[in-house]
């Protein structure tokens, strides 16, 4: 079993602010991907490559009203960061359970969807790790999109993800729970875990992006 980072997750305290600050660092501007129903989010989308990209999401005021508890402090937040990022295995089910068989309590894998600006459906299937609270998360949660076409193929492109590097307390504890699942991503030790990842835009210039 194999897995590769599919996404990752940009939050931001509005999603315009997020969209502005990704096209100001990167020199492209995210796409509106389109709403999570009933999850309190929506979300802009830029490809990183072929099957990667970067998920600017932000609380959604048309959802402002529903009291759900959003997750990794995005309802928090006073500017945008990276607060996790996304696997996608060879075999999700299998990895879920590679996965608990480590120890790290995966939930099941459910089916979501949401309706992209063209009318279309994006559906995918997905699994999370427990709770990191507000911090970002440094276990990726896991997706297989199915037969729904890769959000990275819609996205505006020119963007492409140099390296993803995890600062953690205890890097071999988490180098072990993410070989159970299949990735393998350069892991530093430090006292405030985060994620930093490494774009290069139209310009050739590097851009660090930092939970």
């Amino acid at each position: 079993m194999h897995a590769m980072v599919d996404h990752l997750l940009y939050g931001c305290p509005d999603l315009e602010t997020g969209i502005a600050d990704v096209e100001r660092l990167t020199g492209v501007r995210p796409a509106y991907g389109g709403q999570h129903l009933g999850l309190g989010t929506h979300n802009a989308l830029l490809s990183l490559g072929t099957r990667t990209y970067l998920e600017v999401i932000a609380p959604d005021p048309a959802q402002a009203d529903l009291g759900v508890t959003l997750p990794y402090g995005i309802a928090t937040l006073g500017a945008p960061s990276l607060r996790t990022w996304a696997a996608a295995p060879s075999a999700i089910d299998e990895a879920v359970s590679s996965a608990r068989a480590a120890g790290v309590g995966f939930g099941d894998v459910s089916a979501h969807s949401r309706r992209a600006p063209d009318g279309s459906d994006v559906r995918w299937r997905m699994a999370t790790p427990p709770a990191a609270g507000d911090g970002p998360a440094l276990v990726p949660f896991l997706i297989d999109w199915g037969t729904s076409a890769h959000p990275a193929s819609r996205a505006p492109a020119g963007v492409r993800l140099v390296e993803l590097t995890l600062r953690a307390r205890d890097p071999d504890h988490l180098e072990a729970v993410l070989h159970a699942i299949g990735v393998t991503v350069p892991i530093v030790r430090s006292d405030t875990t985060g994620i930093d990842a490494v774009l290069v835009g139209p310009s050739g210039r590097n851009v660090v992006m930092r939970s």
